[in-house]
């Protein structure tokens, strides 16, 4: 008894092992070297100096049209920022963090008398099939992919790229 009790453990310890896929991937590929967004086509791509190494259909923020300028605007920021921190513990199954908001904005929204807000991030969808990776524009600023998409930006893009988000 004791010996088939250790094999099925053994067994259901290899199989979990060999299936399951981790949300962590490898990338061994050239440098991504800049990151562009063209708010206008919901375009996201990493490039590697001109040559293009991907690209990303993404959602915006529920209020797309636009330069972010205040808290809960529902805007995506445009602009030059930097990628500035990667966050695995997602409640957005994985994202990568962007410098917004710059001396530029936090001045634009401090003259408005109001605060320019923050955490924006690349991210993916809250939950597994949730309805976030439909068409429409759902976030509160964020750029959303698939989680499958940010699997690959989180595993290819290093802290410090640039990121050039357009209208």
């Amino acid at each position: 008894m004791k010996r088939s009790t250790f094999l099925l453990g053994l067994g259901a310890a290899f199989l979990s092992a060999c299936g399951g896929g981790s949300k962590f991937r490898r990338y061994n590929g050239p440098e991504v070297t800049r990151i562009i967004l063209y708010k206008g086509r919901r375009r996201l791509y990493l490039m590697n100096h001109g040559e293009v190494l991907e690209s990303y259909r993404v959602r915006l923020g529920f209020a797309p049209v636009g330069d972010k300028q205040i808290e809960g605007d529902g805007r995506t920021p445009e602009g030059n920022y930097l990628i500035d921190r990667k966050n695995p513990n997602s409640s957005f199954h994985l994202s990568v963090g962007i410098s917004y908001p710059n001396r530029n904005d936090v001045a634009a929204a401090r003259a408005l008398g109001r605060s320019p807000g923050g955490d924006i991030f690349i991210h993916g969808a809250p939950r597994p099939g949730s309805r976030a990776n439909g068409d429409e524009d759902w976030t509160a600023g964020c750029i959303a992919v698939t989680n499958r998409e940010i699997e690959e930006i989180f595993a290819m893009v290093n802290l410090g790229t640039p990121i050039t988000i357009y209208p």
